[in-house]
């Protein structure tokens, strides 16, 4: 979810789900290091629980890169093996290192080693011509001997040879039942499954088979089927999470970000999926693109644009419809 999850998106999201775990966008190891910490690790208390998700290879730098991010405040610290973009390939992390599982388990010994909180693993089931029936287990018992308290699996392989990024997120296939099996096989080791799911309704059917799920896509494209997270998912009151109260808190939130030198639009971007299916969201998303890119837009054009919106007479619950967010008690 790179350029997608950053703090105004979690923040936005936050209004709409009280319990479940944000992850920030990838941040590589070196501008942990060496970058502008403000920009790339600052969040607002509100976004609690939020995972920091690492890029990088080298264990000493991951070390130190967790213990920047646990003293930021950050609730989890999630190591991307995972990503598949050409920039993560050169940069030797991401998916690639699906290939080097021992490296991999000496980078979260070391993490483990450097933080008191939680250390994550986010994977595919195997990359380019590896057979995921053998590859997956090795590399998730590499990982968890070395200390991960979680894995995250993208239940899709990787062709890092051959597919764009893009089309790894949607060609190679699913295969959900691997993930089960690896799960059953370790009923210990939290296993949270990643990949495909569009809607509540399939979340929770597989949670029946592992610790939690991660919505990436479904979450950001629909953010009303956030609404429903806490009830569903975790048995648990829900904030107040009516789209139209949810439009209307966001506005402060913009002037705090307005007030600082950032565009309107850095905050409107995340949540043009509102209204997504209900009378007036295409007016609603028109409004907010054209004018919430100009110089000085005012915060409050988050309130004409929901003047626009009507809602339906027979709403559907936002049940179906949520990798910004993972639902479980384990790592939701």
């Amino acid at each position: 979810m790179m350029d997608w999850t950053d703090r105004h998106c979690r923040f936005f999201h936050r209004l709409l789900s009280a319990r479940a775990l944000l992850y920030t966008e990838m941040v590589t190891t070196g501008a942990v290091l060496h970058g502008d910490r403000e920009k790339l690790l600052g969040f607002s208390p509100a976004e609690h629980r939020i995972a920091l998700q690492l890029g990088g290879s080298d264990p000493r730098d991951l070390a130190a890169a967790a213990r920047i991010g646990a003293d930021w405040g950050y609730d989890e610290i999630n190591l991307n093996c995972g990503c598949p973009s050409d920039r993560v390939q050169s940069g030797r992390f991401g998916a690639c290192l699906m290939a080097e599982p021992a490296l991999v388990a000496e980078a979260v010994a070391a993490m483990k080693a450097a933080v008191g909180v939680p250390v994550t693993v986010k994977c595919r089931i195997g990359i380019d011509h590896q057979d995921p029936e053998a590859a997956l287990p090795g590399f998730v018992d590499a990982v968890a001997a070395a200390g991960a308290d979680l894995v995250v699996v993208h239940a899709r392989k990787a062709w890092l040879d051959g597919l764009s990024p893009k089309e790894n997120r949607t060609v190679p296939p699913l295969d959900y039942p691997l993930v089960f099996r690896l799960k059953a096989a370790r009923p210990a080791l939290p296993i949270v499954l990643n990949g495909g799911l569009a809607d509540l309704d399939q979340a929770e059917a597989a949670l029946a088979h592992v610790d939690g799920v991660m919505l990436g896509r479904a979450a950001y494209e629909n953010p009303r089927l956030l609404a429903a997270v806490d009830r569903r998912l975790f048995g648990a009151d829900a904030p107040d999470a009516d789209p139209f109260v949810v439009a209307e808190r966001m506005v402060p939130y913009a002037e705090s970000v307005v007030a600082r030198g950032f565009r309107l639009s850095n905050v409107t971007r995340h949540m043009l999926g509102l209204f997504n299916g209900w009378p007036g969201a295409r007016a609603w998303r028109r409004l907010l693109t054209v004018e919430s890119v100009k110089p000085g837009a005012d915060p409050r054009l988050i309130l004409d644009a929901l003047a626009l919106v009507r809602r339906p007479e027979l709403e559907v619950a936002p049940s179906a419809g949520g990798d910004a967010a993972v639902a479980s008690d384990a790592a939701a």
